[in-house]
């Protein structure tokens, strides 16, 4: 996935509950992905098999308050800070219910590499990260090793039946037990895995916790292509 000439592969929130939200309302994540055609944007399924050269976008918006982290591990194995920097925009914060467009500035990605997966990791935060989180450290090295599991591939039922590639092991899911995580996340303290129900509506997907978030949680994003 490349916005103008680098690719994309992890989106990271990081968020304060503002004082205003009820203690027992979930934490809500919507998120969106669209997908550029002659008509305009259009909503897609996150588990499609996208094509080289396709010009993607992301809807975001919360029932909280925080910031927005972009960091980015290709298909070729190449990881990259994104966001916040000079060029994608410098103002991170999200506010409760507000729409945001990533990224900020191009408006749109272009998908590139070779085929594969593009892992996205969220990391959303109820609490104040440490402060040498603020702004992420620095990427991991080049790392090519992305597991064969990860080359795309469609489901033949759904092709038949409408027509589209769809990867059912792509789209919105939670972290493996015990996947290994980028070095710059893994020593976020508390950042593991938590229970989050994953619910597919009209136009995207919401991520929300049965319980008030205590703590940092991480879910990824897989965007298959070819």
């Amino acid at each position: 996935m490349m916005l103008a000439k680098t690719s994309f592969a992890l989106l990271v929130l990081a968020a304060t509950v503002l004082p205003s939200a009820r203690a027992a309302d979930p934490q809500r994540i919507r998120l969106t992905v669209e997908r550029e055609e002659a008509s305009g944007w259009r909503a897609m399924n996150p588990a499609t098999v996208f094509a080289p050269n396709d010009r993607l976008r992301f809807q975001l918006s919360t029932n909280f308050a925080g910031f927005l982290y972009v960091m980015n591990h290709g298909t070729a194995g190449t990881y990259e800070l994104l966001f916040p920097r000079t060029d994608t925009g410098s103002d991170n914060r999200v506010e409760i219910g507000k729409e945001y467009v990533v990224p900020a500035t191009e408006g749109w990605f272009r998908v590139g590499g070779p085929p594969g997966q593009d892992v996205m990791y969220w990391l959303v935060s109820p609490v104040e990260l440490p402060r040498g989180y603020q702004r992420l450290p620095p990427p991991p090295p080049h790392d090519p090793n992305l597991p064969s599991s990860l080359r795309p591939r469609c489901d033949d039922q759904v092709f038949k039946a409408r027509g589209e590639c769809i990867d059912n092991s792509a789209g919105v899911r939670p972290v493996e037990p015990g996947e290994k995580l980028p070095s710059n996340l893994s020593g976020v303290a508390g950042a593991t895995p938590r229970e989050l129900l994953f619910l597919e509506e009209k136009g995207g997907t919401v991520l929300s916790s049965k319980q008030p978030l205590t703590g940092p949680v991480i879910y990824e994003l897989r965007l298959a292509h070819h």
